[in-house]
C-alpha cells in the first residue's frame, strides 16, 4: 500500500471499519451513512467522498442520498438533540414559546441552531406523534409532554448540571 493511501486508510479507520461491516457493497449506502453519522453525529464532507472512493461511485451519489434524506445532517450536532414538535395540537398549545425559551436559554438563533460548545442542537419538527403531550419536546430518544418555559428551562439545567458531574468524574 502507497503512504498516501496508508495515512488515509488510518485517518478513516473507523469510517473503514463501517465500510467493511457491509461487505464494501454501494447497494448498502444508506445503512452505512447511518453507522458513520452515529459515529461522528453527522456526514462530513470528506468522510463522504472518502466512502465514494472506497464504494467506487461518484462522490455525487454519496451527497445526492445524504441530501435527500432529512435524517442525515451535514452539519456537525450537539451531543443532545432538542426536538420541538410545532405540529397542529403543539402550535395551539404554544410550541413557539418553547421554541423561544430555548433560544434565549442556549444563545440560539434560527439559523444557529446549535451550541458553541456542541452540547445541544435544537430542531423544530413537524409531528412527533404524540399530540396527547402536546406540546411535545424529545431530547435524543426522551420525550417530554406537556411542556411550557419553565419545563424546558428545568429540563437543559438538569442536563447541564449532569454533565457537569459525568465532567469532574
Amino acid at each position: 500500500m502507497k503512504a498516501a493511501q496508508m495515512s488515509l486508510t488510518r485517518k478513516f479507520e473507523k469510517v473503514c471499519d463501517i465500510i467493511a461491516r457491509y461487505n464494501n457493497d454501494p447497494s448498502k449506502l444508506i445503512p452505512m451513512l447511518q453507522a458513520i453519522q452515529d459515529e461522528y453525529r453527522y456526514l462530513p464532507e470528506e468522510v463522504m467522498v472518502f466512502v465514494a472512493t472506497s464504494l467506487g461511485i461518484s462522490p455525487a451519489k454519496v451527497y445526492g442520498v445524504a441530501t435527500f434524506y432529512s435524517h442525515f445532517a451535514l452539519k456537525p450536532k450537539g451531543k443532545f438533540i432538542v426536538r420541538v414538535c410545532d405540529g397542529t395540537a403543539c402550535h395551539v398549545k404554544r410550541s413557539e414559546d418553547i421554541i423561544d425559551a430555548l433560544r434565549d436559554k442556549l444563545n440560539l438563533t434560527e439559523k444557529e441552531n446549535t451550541t458553541s460548545d456542541m452540547l445541544f442542537t435544537l430542531e423544530t419538527v413537524s409531528c412527533l406523534g404524540a399530540c396527547g403531550l402536546a406540546p411535545v419536546v424529545v431530547v435524543n430518544d426522551e420525550v417530554h409532554g406537556e411542556m411550557n418555559r419553565a419545563k424546558v428551562n428545568e429540563l437543559i439545567d438538569a442536563i447541564i448540571k449532569k454533565e457537569a458531574a459525568n465532567e469532574q468524574r
